[in-house]
């Protein structure tokens, strides 16, 4: 291995940070290193704000369930799928009611450009001494987010990232075998599921160590209960508010 695949083997997500500042020109290295991404057609279509207000942090932490690490983390950025920057380019040069950015395929597009690009800055983030989680729970209160960050029609919030300086040695958390996620030329309904039940065993002992005996519940039985509760069923409604979606 090189010493990019050992840093991206060591990825582990950080909920608990120092208090040493992460400088501006730090984030936008992160960010430069983001835009680099590979990108559907250049598009491009993902905005990313940087949250440093104090009272604006709060309440993006109250909307998101109250995770901690939100208002402590000595940077908070919420990346958007964005495709009004698109629209807006294409309208210099064609009529708005021309345009299909209203389409699925096109909010697959900025979703997926949004998150090769976050991707790329957590990998550039860890590689600075830093660390990075993943905050999905700012899709809970998906409108008032929207709202509380100003963002305009074709713009939706995918997602939070908090950045800064560890102060926890967290474990690795376990993955799926290769063997039921690495297939040749066809799907291969045996083999995908085939690495279930190791993995249960994995994930369990990892969850036994990490909770000091606390809890050891198998992987199959978190997703379980993950597929059969509804979760952020207004999703379909609020991206069809915002212009996506209907096509």
């Amino acid at each position: 291995m090189n010493q990019i695949i050992e840093q991206l083997m060591k990825h582990r997500s950080i909920r608990k940070f120092t208090a040493e500042p992460v400088s501006e020109q730090m984030v936008e290295s992160i960010i430069s290193a983001g835009q680099m991404a590979s990108t559907s057609s250049n598009v491009q279509a993902y905005s990313i704000i940087s949250i440093s207000d104090a009272q604006k942090r709060a309440k993006l932490m109250e909307l998101a369930g109250n995770q901690a690490y939100i208002a402590e983390s000595p940077v908070f950025l919420v990346w958007c799928a964005d495709l009004y920057r698109l629209s807006e380019a294409a309208a210099l040069h064609s009529r708005k009611a021309d345009q299909y950015a209203d389409s699925v395929e096109n909010l697959i597009v900025a979703t997926v450009d949004t998150a090769l690009a976050a991707q790329n800055a957590a990998v550039a983030a860890e590689s600075l001494g830093l660390g990075v989680v993943f905050i999905g729970g700012i899709r809970n209160h998906i409108d008032a987010v929207a709202k509380e960050l100003q963002l305009p029609e074709l713009v939706y919030p995918l997602f939070g990232m908090c950045i800064g300086y560890p102060d926890q040695e967290p474990m690795l958390r376990p993955r799926l075998p290769l063997s039921s996620v690495l297939q040749h030329n066809s799907y291969d309904k045996q083999q995908v599921t085939s690495g279930i039940a190791p993995y249960d065993q994995a994930s369990s002992a990892y969850l036994l160590a990490r909770s000091n005996g606390k809890t050891s519940v198998p992987w199959s039985v978190q997703m379980s209960k993950r597929l059969n509760e509804p979760v952020r069923l207004h999703m379909k409604s609020f991206l069809q508010e915002r212009g996506f979606m209907k096509r």
